[in-house]
């Protein structure tokens, strides 16, 4: 197709979409309708100067990266995704293959859940798109490189990721991971990117190793956990998981345990991000 229709089709989509249908405050009155061509770039993280580019026809092929955030960015269907794959002259991607690309239904919840820390990942456990409070909890995962955003991965490799996890629960925490990832193996069949994950994780870790070798198959539910987070202290949470069907991603919402101080804790948390971004303004 001609690549004048890849940037019609981004500005009518831009233009279909309100503020608040991405969880942006409206900002003011409008002289046209949709939202605002740096709105977009902010959610895809790429610059409004190449947005601009995109949809004026004068930039080369974005990559297939680059698609899957616009495609989250813009709340687009999975239909709406594959045709803008196909505008770009790529394939669509596969089933259970996100690339940047996120659920518009796990979208909307995700710009709704204010005041609980949660993100959306995928059956491979890579974190595809946080709230505030979860970057305000957990730290920025997305647009990291490689598995750097992928649970398993640096649960796994990296001993800092369990900084906020007590102790008592690394084993239980680590057996659900490994457990998930057999179950999401089964469903995904021969994934030659899978199955290199798995292969690199048990070359990677003694512990992953021993615990695939047990072949428990469990996709991870609802479960309790307790936090230590060194500025909002205690957090006693349960850790709720929504699965879409369409996509296979999953919310997961750090809900307060009641009866605790978990919900004025994220409150606090909540208040220490808006002053975080304050300050870098």
């Amino acid at each position: 197709m001609a690549r004048t229709e890849l940037g019609d089709f981004l500005r009518a989509r831009r233009q279909a979409l309100r503020p608040a249908d991405v969880g942006l405050a409206p900002g003011g009155r409008r002289r046209t309708p949709g939202l605002r061509r740096e709105e977009v770039a902010l959610l895809a993280n790429l610059s409004v100067d190449y947005y601009e580019r995109l949809e004026q026809s004068r930039s080369a092929n974005p990559s297939e990266a680059l698609l899957g955030s616009l495609a989250r960015a813009l709340r687009l269907s999975v239909d709406e995704r594959d045709y803008l794959y196909r505008l770009a002259g790529y394939p669509p991607p596969t089933s259970g293959t996100a690339g940047g690309y996120v659920d518009p239904a796990m979208m909307f919840l995700l710009d709704a859940l204010t005041t609980v820390p949660a993100h959306v990942i995928d059956d491979q456990s890579t974190i595809l798109a946080q709230n505030a409070l979860s970057r305000a909890l957990l730290g920025t995962w997305t647009g990291n490189e490689g598995r750097n955003a992928n649970v398993a991965w640096r649960w796994f490799t990296d001993p800092d990721s369990r900084a906020l996890n007590v102790p008592d629960e690394h084993e239980a925490i680590g057996r659900g991971y490994v457990a998930d990832l057999r179950a999401a193996a089964a469903r995904r069949g021969r994934d030659p990117v899978f199955e290199q994950l798995v292969a690199d994780l048990g070359t990677a870790s003694a512990e992953f190793a021993r615990y695939w070798a047990e072949m428990q198959v469990a996709p991870l539910q609802t479960t309790r956990k307790v936090l230590v987070h060194p500025r909002a202290g205690r957090l006693d949470v349960q850790c709720d998981f929504v699965l879409s069907t369409t996509t296979g991603q999953r919310l997961v919402i750090f809900r307060p345990q009641p009866g605790s101080t978990t919900a004025d804790s994220f409150d606090f948390l909540r208040v220490l991000g808006e002053q975080s971004f304050d300050d870098r303004r």
